[in-house]
């Protein structure tokens, strides 16, 4: 079971949180790249002082514990969030109730 998720989440190319049981360690916002038989490749970047690096690593599919994505963000304190009305046309959601029973 997964490995179908971890297989979907490679064809969503979202980024993910993954979390190590036997290194007790979480990679953060990593891309699942391939998976081939029960080796999972990654990619991740982490920043120290003064660089940033990139890395690949390959994670055995038993190690992995733990598996998670974030949905959404919202910025906090004062700032004027966009409503439907002023989304593009073709991202808008329609009232269907309205549609279906004209006044």
């Amino acid at each position: 079971m997964l490995h179908r998720k971890i297989y979907q989440l490679c064809c969503d190319g979202r980024e993910v949180w993954i979390f190590l049981r036997d290194q007790q360690r979480w990679i953060e916002r990593a891309r699942i790249l391939d998976i081939e038989g029960d080796l999972v490749t990654v990619r991740y970047e982490t920043e120290e002082e003064d660089e940033i690096c990139s890395w690949e690593e390959m994670l055995r599919l038993e190690s992995i514990g733990s598996v998670m994505q974030k949905l959404a963000t919202v910025p906090r304190g004062d700032v004027e969030l966009l409503v439907s009305d002023d989304c593009p046309e073709t991202e808008q959601i329609r009232d269907h109730r309205s549609e279906s029973n004209p006044d």
